[in-house]
């Protein structure tokens, strides 16, 4: 599906509300509202958007792994696991 098939004015929203809930319920496509020729808001169905924000949450992890890694912030996973099961020991 080609985003420039998903933009619509504003005035296009509140003559078919309803009719865009449903088309956006069954497709997962976001459409693109425009005010004035210009892009405005983004609206998307809430699996979308909750796949679309899983997804944001996934990559600042990994940018927060890859950044840890640059500033030799690791450990090999060996010793953690070795010190872990000395700290369970003692326990």
């Amino acid at each position: 599906m080609k985003l420039s098939s998903q933009i619509k004015p504003i005035s296009y929203l509140k003559a078919h509300a309803a009719e865009i809930v449903r088309n956006l319920s069954g497709q997962g496509g976001p459409l693109v509202i425009t005010q004035n020729g210009e892009a405005k808001v983004v609206i998307q169905d809430i699996d979308s958007y909750e796949q679309t924000q899983e997804t944001m949450a996934l990559l600042k992890i990994l940018a927060l792994g890859s950044r840890q890694i640059e500033e030799g912030k690791v450990q090999p996973a060996g010793d953690v696991i070795e010190r872990l099961r000395d700290r369970s020991k003692r326990r």
